[in-house]
């Protein structure tokens, strides 16, 4: 099955990509468990996007694709049209120097890629697609 949403780059639109999600895999009988990680992982890479690649700019948009092959995966699309940040080539801060540096940040994509069995990024003319695999 396959579920289509898309929202203004707004940061208070993030609790209706939440909502979505957590519709969709309660739909497909996910457990609260992973449905809970997997909420945040997306969310994380949604809220990167609205925040740094389209600076909260509710003229522009989002759209977010779930793909649910029961039994197999669950496949995120989040599609935008910003700025490409490609995150499976992100390199993880250590834990130590985010203490030390006293950043409030910077453990989100590393929380996605733990997360996550698989991110890639497909890069087109005018638009990016984070594709976010998870095996079930």
């Amino acid at each position: 099955m396959e579920y289509n949403f898309k929202v203004p780059c707004s940061k208070n639109k993030l609790i209706e990509i939440r909502d979505f999600l957590y519709r969709v895999l309660h739909e497909n009988d996910i457990p609260d468990i992973i449905s809970n990680t997997l909420v945040l992982a997306v969310d994380e890479v949604c809220a990167n996007l609205i925040i740094h690649s389209h600076h909260c700019n509710p003229n522009e948009q989002i759209e977010l694709k779930v793909r649910v092959e029961k039994g197999k995966e669950i496949v995120f699309d989040i599609i935008d049209h910003g700025d490409g940040f490609d995150i499976s080539d992100y390199k993880e801060p250590s834990l130590s120097d985010i203490v030390k540096q006293g950043k409030k940040g910077g453990i989100g994509l590393m929380l996605v890629k733990r997360i996550m069995d698989d991110i890639e990024l497909i890069q087109g003319k005018n638009k990016n697609i984070y594709r976010l695999h998870k095996k079930i």
